[in-house]
């Protein structure tokens, strides 16, 4: 049955190599809604760094809360040169986009790492890879809870606060089981140091446990961080779906999009599963304002988040229509021959 609803879409392009590869993405997007007959209403923001530059603003109260009202938001990268000395050092990020990720409590930041045809990876033989990281987004060490006394000083002392809630836990281990009841391996494993970071450690396994228990179907493993680290180059086909902490979560989905490409291909969601607020769809290779401009960016991550969108907002045809011309594009056509433009045009054509 044709799906004829009309997605109202916020896309904030961002600085450096976002505006292209979103354009790329919003060019396969409207595709694929041509084809099975959806509409996208797509409402432009100009935020970043470009947009600090001319204006002194970040984020205003007033553009949060009008992009509230959108069914999902497409963001691309934001920050500027490093070496530019007009913006100070983190604000862009800060106040941009994890300002969005806790106003709009996008406490799920989804990462699929898929090893698709034609990548390129590190491992000597990479085989079959194919996980997803349910990596929690508003707690832990990203909370903001913490502080500086004496700075500048020998006597100096920082304080980055692990916050971590039963709420919090819950909601995360939750999803991470309901994904993986979904998936045909059925396995869920948990991340966590829990011989050292006793307190959060405890929490989250206990959780875990708890909830294991109402789905007997799904099979579970508990790893170390360390030790993950080292499943994920020797043995990635272990996991099936991973659920772990907010600055675990960071460094091993990095890791994860290493081992199956390159962080170019890795698409991310931040996800409010409540649905109470708008959730957010992005590429995680960052702004790349060294090769803005040259029709060099890779826009298939973008491209990818814009798969997870669609999934995200009950189109799941459409969003498996993307991703299926992504592969046949990955496996047909050596990437470092086609531009940003062309890759895009690939995607589309496979669609069509």
């Amino acid at each position: 049955m044709t799906d004829t609803r009309t997605l109202n879409l916020a896309v904030i392009a961002g600085d450096g190599i976002g505006p292209e590869v979103v354009a790329q993405a919003e060019r396969v997007l409207d595709a694929v809604a041509d084809l099975e007959g959806f509409t996208i209403d797509k409402t432009p923001y100009s935020l970043g760094a470009e947009h600090w530059l001319q204006t002194g603003e970040t984020l205003s109260d007033e553009t949060l809360a009008r992009l509230k009202e959108h069914d999902a938001i497409l963001f691309g990268a934001v920050g500027a040169d490093p070496r530019s000395a007009e913006i100070p050092s983190g604000i862009i990020e800060r106040e941009v986009l994890l300002k969005l990720r806790f106003a709009f409590d996008h406490y799920i930041n989804l990462r699929p790492a898929r090893f698709y045809p034609g990548a390129v990876s590190p491992l000597s033989h990479p085989g079959e890879i194919d996980f997803i990281v349910v990596r929690e987004g508003t707690e832990g060490p990203y909370a903001g809870n913490g502080g500086v006394l004496r700075a500048g000083t020998e006597h100096e002392v920082a304080t980055e606060v692990s916050l971590n809630t039963a709420l919090g836990v819950e909601r995360l281990i939750r999803y991470a089981f309901q994904l993986a009841s979904t998936r045909e391996r059925k396995k869920l494993a948990l991340i966590h140091k829990t011989n050292v970071l006793v307190n959060a450690g405890q929490l989250y396994s206990r959780i875990f446990e708890e909830i294991a228990a109402e789905y007997p179907e799904v099979h579970t493993d508990y790893c170390h961080i360390d030790a993950a680290t080292i499943y994920l180059t020797n043995d990635p086909q272990r996991f099936d779906v991973i659920v772990t902490d907010n600055l675990f979560g960071d460094i091993i989905t990095d890791q994860a999009g290493a081992i199956t490409g390159g962080i170019g291909l890795a698409p991310c969601g931040n996800i409010n599963a409540s649905g109470e607020f708008p959730s957010m769809f992005e590429p995680v290779h960052g702004s790349a304002p060294d090769i803005a401009g040259q029709n060099k960016a890779n826009p298939i991550a973008a491209v990818l988040a814009g798969a997870l969108l669609l999934r995200h907002v009950g189109l799941p045809a459409a969003a498996q229509r993307i991703e299926d011309a992504v592969e046949h594009v990955m496996a047909s056509t050596p990437q470092t021959d086609l531009g940003t433009d062309e890759v895009g045009q690939a995607i589309i054509d496979r669609l069509t």
